[in-house]
């Protein structure tokens, strides 16, 4: 979990963001890439979570 508890905290102190991403730590990088289809992530909070 590096840092992801401190992102979540920002997002909801100051919610007037560009987008947040945060996700579980998974050694597979490339399988634990996510691409966004959404034209604005501005202040939006997604989690993507390990699921295998």
């Amino acid at each position: 979990m590096i840092n992801r508890k401190h992102f979540i905290r920002l997002h909801r102190e100051s919610p007037s963001h560009a987008g947040i991403i945060v996700c579980t730590y998974d050694p597979d990088f490339v399988g634990q890439a996510a691409i966004v289809a959404q034209p604005d992530l501005a202040g939006q909070l997604l989690r993507v979570s390990h699921l295998s």
